[in-house]
């Protein structure tokens, strides 16, 4: 049986509920956890969230890649790739 995600109204409900804030309040700390998170990976550095993980980012090289629906072939640029490393207690938790 698959499980649906949380949606985010529902984190925002949540966090309001554990922390006695308000849903706005909520909100507005989590998109400022996204938009701290997604600044900080997009400029190479890396954040660790305790009990959580680590978010960062890898330098992926220039490379040959295939178009499958054509089978065509192109050069693709230099890029960073987005990684997550979950924390061993999450991990635990999950077992």
């Amino acid at each position: 049986m698959t499980q649906q995600p949380m949606k985010k109204a529902d984190l925002v409900a949540a966090i309001a509920g554990r922390a006695g804030v308000t849903v706005k309040d909520a909100g507005g700390v989590l998109n400022a956890l996204t938009d701290i998170i997604t600044e900080t990976v997009a400029n190479g550095d890396a954040v660790a969230i305790p009990g959580i993980g680590k978010f960062s980012s890898k330098e992926r090289a220039a490379r040959t890649v295939r178009n499958p629906q054509t089978g065509q072939t192109m050069e693709k640029a230099a890029d960073r790739a987005p990684r997550m490393t979950f924390a061993k207690a999450l991990k635990d938790a999950c077992n």
